[in-house]
């Protein structure tokens, strides 16, 4: 998988280092946005391989992202979600919207590349 590219979209910094440093480490190349602002800028430049997002973004929510990529930006690119509020509700909303995966924090590193790594495997194959 060296050189997929990651939009990693968490406004916790310390957790978006942690992160960064999981998956560069396996080789992808990370981008690291703070906010929805940022995400929805950065994708009218180039496309990810692959989004990884909290749910709980400052100016545009990680469902909210799932949404615009999907009916917006008309992409099939896979969508991994992320939050600490793990209710059904927003797990439920975010796979009908088409988010691809879902984790709930505390994010173990080895069930993060696993799932980074299927996603894109997935993609891959279609």
């Amino acid at each position: 998988m060296k050189g997929r590219k990651i939009l990693l979209a968490e406004d916790d910094q310390m957790l978006a280092s942690l992160l960064q440093f999981w998956l560069e480490k396996e080789g992808y190349e990370v981008n690291v946005l703070e906010n929805g602002l940022e995400v929805k800028e950065s994708l009218t430049q180039a496309l990810p391989d692959i989004i990884i997002s909290d749910i709980m973004m400052p100016y545009f929510s990680g469902i909210e992202l799932v949404d615009h990529v999907r009916n917006e930006v008309n992409s099939k690119l896979p969508i991994i979600l992320i939050s600490s509020a793990s209710n059904d509700e927003n797990i439920l909303n975010a796979f009908e919207l088409g988010a691809t995966d879902f984790l709930s924090k505390p994010i173990s590193p080895s069930e993060l590349l696993v799932r980074v790594s299927r996603a894109l495997n997935t993609v891959s194959k279609t």
